[in-house]
């Protein structure tokens, strides 16, 4: 089944957000952190992509990041499958850890770029594991403070300060300032509400994932390919999982599953 091509950012500029299949966590401990910060790190050298920020959660990593030398999409699929070698390596596991395709939002503006960090860095505030956004080590917000970070060269930092001030002490505390209004912004966040899909336009969404497979086909599928479908089926914004069941002929909690 044909996937629908991301639109391109004219930045060049993404926010990334990999999560574990089925919500499973995708790191047990502190060195799978820092070896999944070590696998961003080998192939943001490769690549030259440029990380303006970044916050590893249990199940789900946040990445900001500018494309390099080549079409973002090749530069996240190596970072998945070197971190997943080592992960099923490590715990002697197989078959999938992250779902199928990352999540990514284009940032095409300098004050989305910035809200858009705040919302990183909060998110371990937010999820209550930390009172302070500089309290979790796990992202770049210490490096934006001035601190040291457990991946010292993951960081480009200089193009966000030398937009509050050309002053390195007073643009850090500016950016601190800033960094620390909270909000309730929701970039990428399935919390965030959504403009619900009518049936019709449901329809026509999950009509144009198909491609020449006919709607009343999904259902008679094989389990392995039927699943796979599904699986892309409820990643659609605005889509229930009761329209789906309606629209496609199967069981809600089948769709839950997949």
């Amino acid at each position: 089944m044909p996937r629908i091509p991301r639109v391109k950012s004219n930045s060049g500029i993404y926010h990334i957000m990999l999560r574990g299949a089925n919500r499973q966590e995708i790191f047990h401990d502190d060195y799978d952190r820092s070896r999944f910060l070590d696998v961003v790190a080998k192939y943001k050298t490769q690549s030259e992509m440029i990380i303006y920020a970044w916050c590893l959660m249990s199940n789900h990593v946040h990445l900001l990041v500018k494309e390099g030398n080549e079409d973002i999409s090749v530069t996240m699929k190596r970072i998945g499958v070197s971190f997943v070698w080592y992960y099923n390596s490590k715990y002697h596991t197989n078959g999938h850890l992250f779902q199928d395709r990352f999540r990514s939002e284009n940032v095409e503006t300098y004050p989305y770029l910035l809200r858009v960090i705040r919302y990183i860095h909060q998110n371990p505030v937010k999820a209550g594991i930390v009172e302070r956004v500089d309290a979790w080590k796990w992202s770049s917000c210490r490096g934006y403070y001035g601190k040291s970070l457990v991946s010292e060269n993951l960081l480009d930092q200089q193009y966000i300060l030398r937009h509050f001030s050309d002053n390195l002490f007073i643009a850090k505390e500016r950016f601190k300032e800033f960094n620390e209004i909270l909000d309730n912004d929701s970039f990428l966040d399935e919390r965030a509400s959504r403009k619900r899909l009518t049936d019709q336009e449901a329809g026509m969404e999950i009509k144009k994932l198909l491609g020449i497979m006919e709607i009343a086909q999904v259902k008679s599928l094989p389990k392995t390919e039927r699943t796979k479908v599904l699986r892309t089926i409820k990643e659609l914004n605005g889509l229930s999982l009761r329209q789906a069941s309606r629209i496609l002929g199967v069981s809600p909690s089948l769709i839950n599953r997949a």
